[in-house]
């Protein structure tokens, strides 16, 4: 195939802050007197509108106020990263480097929304290395639809058949197949290895072995 664009999840994907929502969505719930598995978060991964408040009513009831809670958890987030600041997943800028070398498009296929991912992009010091943002705020559902994906490859102006999808979670894998994209699987936080069996493209450990896959597609 030729590949002329890349679209990247970032949470769990480019930058490693996936880990930091697995903890801190249970003190969010818990703040307001629900508690939360560790199989709940992981289901939460990348999870967009409308179907994440659906999925916290199922879990507590109609009356469960989503925006309360996620806004609460935006601000746990926020004083997280001010004290610990945001890590790169190994090998993102290289990759990203890389990318733009061989003149490939890149883009963000995202659930965090605009103003969050190009400040977190900046303060990483990745935005330059993109040529478009893109977010589920942006469509009209979310992961795991393929509106984000489908949305990204008109923003890049590629065909979807020339492009590749970056994930590391269920909902973003199904987003993106579901869009028609070849998806390259680097799994965070947990392998849904049978979950997911027959959706993506390849399985990669790491950002690293993304290059050296990449290198043959663009032969």
């Amino acid at each position: 195939m030729e590949v002329e664009a890349v679209l990247f999840d970032l949470d769990g994907t480019l930058i490693d802050t996936e880990r930091i929502y697995q903890t801190i969505w249970p003190k969010a719930v818990e703040h307001f007197g629900y508690s939360m598995t560790r199989e709940q978060t992981l289901q939460l991964r990348s999870l967009g509108r409308p179907f994440a408040p659906q999925r916290f009513k199922e879990w507590y009831g109609e009356d469960f106020d989503y925006q309360k809670v996620r806004e609460y958890r935006k601000q746990l987030f926020e004083e997280y990263i001010k004290e610990e600041g945001i890590s790169l997943k190994p090998g993102a800028e290289e990759i990203l480097k890389w990318l733009k070398e061989q003149g490939i498009l890149i883009s963000t296929a995202t659930a965090t929304d605009e103003e969050r991912t190009e400040r977190y992009l900046k303060k990483v010091g990745l935005v330059d290395y993109f040529d478009k943002i893109c977010c589920a705020t942006m469509v009209k559902e979310g992961k795991p639809k393929p509106d984000l994906y489908l949305y990204a490859c008109e923003q890049v102006g590629v065909p979807k058949e020339n492009c590749i999808a970056v994930e590391d979670a269920p909902n973003g894998v199904r987003s993106a197949t579901a869009a028609g994209i070849k998806t390259i699987y680097i799994p965070d936080q947990n392998d849904d290895e049978e979950e997911l069996k027959g959706l993506y493209y390849k399985k990669l450990g790491s950002l690293y072995e993304l290059q050296n896959f990449m290198q043959d597609l663009i032969k």
